[in-house]
């Protein structure tokens, strides 16, 4: 990371890696420390030292962890999270707001809002439920289906990053310690929700999911899954404020994109 960042010259760096998911952070959790936090310092300290003008990284929704009033907004407190995986996005965000205020680096953090698509994780939901259905195996469904999600598409997600690269954070003269805004500083730094604020129920996703494959879904209702949280939300003014876009695209255009997507990858007629 050293010598990437002495060789090369970046106007602006975009940080998008990261051990991802909550079930995992569980299970492993040193890998969230190495990759979210250690990963994360090495980025920082080559924006620093090579004078980067603007870092945009990865947050994520699951920094609202214990959070239930709604839509989620970045105004509000996110001191309670639920999973290491949410607090080491946590921590990637304050860690960039001590950058930010120790050397001036600009810095944005982008909440993502559980993103799906093609190219996704193959460990995540609608991967899993795609395979399953298609195999006629039955799909995990965690809380039993009582689940509601801000399912945000993947071009979205990237629409919301490329216009955010330009945006660079700055000062906001406002702000002020007698009342902290959490979502905004007196040094360059930033954070926006970026979800489709419009929360669908897991059993619609996999009801348009069924209907894009032409098949009915095995389920396998099982409990709430620790670290889990049973809705996610965002309001996404801010966004659309600062870069005047916010994510719209529907679960039934994205699921079936989804769908053809993978069809074509693994080969099935």
């Amino acid at each position: 990371m050293e010598r990437l960042f002495k060789e090369q010259k970046f106007d602006a760096v975009v940080n998008l890696a990261a051990q991802a998911g909550v079930r995992y952070s569980i299970e492993n959790p040193h890998a969230y420390v190495d990759a979210n936090l250690v990963g994360f310092a090495n980025v920082l300290e080559g924006c620093r030292h090579s004078k980067v003008g603007h870092l945009v990284f990865a947050s994520s929704s699951s920094v609202y962890g214990a959070n239930t009033k709604l839509p989620f907004s970045e105004h509000d407190n996110v001191d309670h999270p639920v999973s290491l995986y949410a607090a080491s996005k946590k921590a990637n965000e304050l860690m960039a707001h001590s950058y930010a205020h120790l050397y001036e680096l600009p810095c944005t953090g982008l909440r993502f809002f559980t993103v799906y698509g093609p190219w996704g994780r193959p460990d995540m939901a609608l991967f899993k439920f795609t395979k399953g259905i298609i195999a006629g195996e039955p799909i995990p469904v965690f809380n039993r289906g009582e689940m509601i999600r801000d399912f945000t598409y993947v071009d979205d997600i990237v629409e919301g990053v490329i216009r955010t690269i330009d945006k660079t954070a700055a000062a906001d003269p406002t702000w002020t310690g007698k009342n902290p805004d959490p979502a905004t500083s007196y040094a360059p730094w930033r954070v926006y929700n970026i979800g489709n604020n419009n929360p669908v129920k897991l059993m619609r996703y996999i009801e348009v999911l069924e209907q894009c494959l032409g098949k009915k879904a095995k389920l396998d209702l099982m409990p709430m899954q620790p670290g889990d949280v049973p809705e996610t939300y965002a309001n996404t003014d801010a966004l659309h404020g600062a870069v005047g876009f916010k994510p719209a695209t529907t679960v039934e255009v994205g699921i079936t994109r989804f769908v053809e997507w993978y069809k074509h990858y693994y080969k099935i007629k």
